[in-house]
């Protein structure tokens, strides 16, 4: 097997305290406070509308 511990990286390594240039995910988003308080509101409409189907009507 060749040692190549000695040389110098193919591939620079970004300088500190740069922003990386690939898109976040959804994982990112779902952290998002406003975005996860929307879904909790439409969640819970969608509930009280299916309870309501269910027992009321």
């Amino acid at each position: 097997m060749l040692d190549t511990s000695h040389s110098e990286p193919s591939v620079p390594a970004p300088a500190p305290g740069t922003v990386a240039d690939e898109p976040r995910g959804c994982l990112f988003a779902l952290s998002q406070p406003p975005l996860m308080i929307f879904l909790a509101v439409i969640g819970t409409l969608l509930l009280l509308a299916a309870v309501h189907d269910l027992f009321v009507l």
